[in-house]
């Protein structure tokens, strides 16, 4: 169908052309058969008239929401410009409510402006990035866009993260300061002798640890003043607003490069959903995560919605929280849905106003239950990465997809799926050099083509170029071309629907994280006196994701399995410690010396294959215990909690 896609639209065109000038209808078949004929297929018929009205939508929200880049690109409009539009058209409509109080749009512009006036008149200027380790709360979202006022950049951290892996996070950005909720003041402390020694604090709270001589912020932004800073810099729509770390397929985690235009393309969609200015909307998620600190925080800046926040996450209390609030769209991630199930059903399950969920990682298996049990009316399924541009997203409730292409006219967003390697995850190439397009439902990995010019299309990738360049591929479409690599394997159907199916490379998700095995696989290896390490993630009955499993080869039967458990509650995430171990006496290796981690990925933690000794975690002692028969089952019963 690709060959056809310019014959194609003008055919649609011209049938939409009859419509609106009430042409006669006898042109309509006439149209239609030039269609047919150009597909090239018997199938064609069906699958157009089933698409044709879903992928026009589609086509016309993301020409306006292009458009709209244009004119803020010629205009050099920012995100905090959006925000003070909102702010000044809803100055009395709250724009954030969080643990009983409400900020009006106006009130929230006012504290924005007291960080853009203080942090300017103590130096800092466009380009400076300063690190933000913060709790779920309205004023996270102020601080950075207050910053982003005067030109500052800011890092959002993970608040789980410690020692090596924060103090990565803050240096590979050139963090010129850090501004931490008084609770983390400890794992600064952690860090702070292996910081410069010119790295300034500022502590939102109470700091009750002395050992970091940090500026009060509250106090501080008492004097500062609530009107509009006055900037001298040369602001973009392309400017960098924030960066926001992921974890790819190496290493530590990488800094994702956020500019103001990026922000404003993936909330430009809303409506698309049938999101309004009217909405109230409840986000549990972390807010350094894209899907919560882009998605659910534009609704309110650039749409005018109102943002419920909460700290954390709490089944018990999340419809009671829904009913309370008015809350009429939730945002979510597969684990939350699942977990949301498990409670015992209550009469608050569906006494809520909430029409809308959006989110990803919402399970096949469960979708329908957990529509059906809460009555929500739609599921805003979507597929996209922090740094990629391979974006997609469910506009029509087609269960268990997260998005779609179109099949009638697949030019007019150049995403698609190609083959690839099962071992290696190297892209399959034809006779012409190019990628090899997956026919529908054969698996593959998800692609799209980079197109500097455009909003949408647009890479910019991560702060580090060096693994920037390893996203990206040429040839894959045409000739030469540059193309995104989401490093995500997917199916496609006949209608074009998009199917998640698994990650490819050293990266699983867990607990609704994105885990790198390389950096697991280096803290790891520091622990157990370098001996050969290997990290990958296996399925679990029931759970979201993939677990963390760990091969250790352990030549002399001296590994101290309590020690490492202990080691790994000190220095990694909960999400990133392995559930899993599994002790071997050597690991095999592939021609270029990399661990083959296909056949240990296969055979995962099941004891009817594995005759090494196997060990799980167990989450109430935090030690790691052997993996019986009896255990085993238990886990494939779902009865024991990982």
């Amino acid at each position: 169908m690709k060959k056809t896609s310019v014959w194609l639209c003008i055919c649609v065109a011209i049938a939409w052309l009859i419509y609106a000038l009430q042409i006669s209808w006898l042109f309509f078949p006439a149209i239609f058969m030039a269609v047919f004929l150009c597909s090239g297929g018997r199938n064609f018929p069906r699958v157009f008239f089933k698409t044709i009205l879903r992928d026009l939508k589609a086509i016309i929200a993301f020409t306006i929401v292009q458009l709209k880049c244009r004119y803020y690109n010629y205009k050099n409009v920012i995100m905090a410009d959006l925000f003070e539009s909102t702010a000044a058209s809803l100055p009395n409509k709250p724009a954030f409510v969080f643990e009983g109080k409400s900020w009006t749009f106006k009130e929230a512009d006012e504290f924005a402006n007291r960080i853009a006036n203080y942090f300017k008149s103590q130096g800092y200027a466009k380009g400076d990035v300063i690190a933000l380790i913060l709790e779920n709360r309205p004023e996270f979202i102020l601080i950075w866009l207050g910053l982003s006022k005067i030109g500052v950049i800011s890092a959002l951290i993970n608040t789980n993260l410690h020692q090596d892996s924060l103090l990565h996070c803050i240096s590979a950005a050139n963090s010129k300061a850090i501004i931490f909720g008084s609770n983390f003041a400890d794992s600064v402390v952690e860090i702070q002798d292996k910081l410069p020694e010119n790295m300034l604090f500022y502590c939102h709270g109470n700091n009750g640890n002395s050992a970091i001589p940090a500026v009060s912020l509250d106090q501080t932004l008492r004097d500062s003043s609530p009107k509009k800073a006055v900037h001298s810099h040369q602001k973009s729509h392309l400017d960098v607003l924030m960066y926001i770390y992921t974890s790819g397929t190496t290493g530590l985690p990488k800094a994702a490069l956020i500019r103001n235009s990026r922000y404003f393309m993936a909330t430009g969609l809303y409506p698309l959903l049938g999101g309004t200015t009217k909405d109230v909307v409840y986000c549990p998620l972390p807010l350094y995560h894209s899907a919560a600190g882009i998605l659910a925080v534009g609704y309110c800046i650039v749409h005018g919605s109102t943002l419920v926040l909460r700290k954390k996450f709490s089944a018990s209390r999340f419809w009671d929280e829904c009913i309370e609030h008015n809350v009429t769209v939730v945002q979510y991630i597969g684990e939350l849905c699942r977990y949301l199930l498990a409670q015992p059903p209550r009469p608050t399950d569906n006494q809520h106003s909430v029409r809308l969920a959006i989110g990803n990682g919402l399970r096949p298996k469960i979708w329908t239950e957990f529509q059906s049990r809460f009555n929500i009316t739609k599921i805003g399924e979507f597929y996209a990465s922090t740094e990629g541009n391979a974006n997609v997203i469910n506009i029509d409730n087609q269960v268990g997809a997260v998005g779609f292409t179109s099949r009638i006219v697949p030019s007019a967003y150049p995403v698609k799926v190609v083959r690839v390697d099962p071992e290696t995850g190297e892209l399959i190439r034809g006779p012409d050099g190019l990628a090899v397009d997956c026919q529908p439902g054969e698996a593959g990995e998800m692609v799209s083509r980079i197109i500097k010019s455009s909003a949408v299309m647009r890479f910019d990738g991560y702060l580090n170029q060096r693994e920037t360049s390893k996203k990206i591929a040429r040839s894959v479409f045409s000739k030469d071309d540059y193309a995104f690599l989401s490093g995500d394997i997917v199916v496609q159907d006949e209608y074009g629907y998009v199917y998640f199916r698994d990650r490819t490379g050293d990266t699983f998700r867990w607990l609704g994280e994105n885990v790198s095995t390389a950096e697991v696989e280096s803290i790891a290896s520091k622990f157990v006196g370098l001996r050969d390490v290997v990290v990958y993630g296996v399925e679990v009955p029931g759970a979201e994701g993939k677990a963390g499993m760990m091969a250790i080869v352990d030549t002399e039967n001296s590994l101290e399995l309590d020690d490492l458990a202990c080691q790994f509650k000190t220095a990694l995430p909960s999400y990133a410690r392995p559930r899993f171990v599994r002790v071997m006496k050597a690991v095999d290796l592939t021609g270029t010396f990399k661990f083959q981690k296909f056949k240990l990925k296969k055979e995962g933690f099941d004891i009817g294959h594995v005759k090494d000794p196997l060990y799980y975690l167990d989450i109430k002692t935090g030690s790691y215990l052997p993996l019986d028969s009896k255990k085993y089952q238990l886990i494939l019963d779902e009865k024991l909690r990982l």
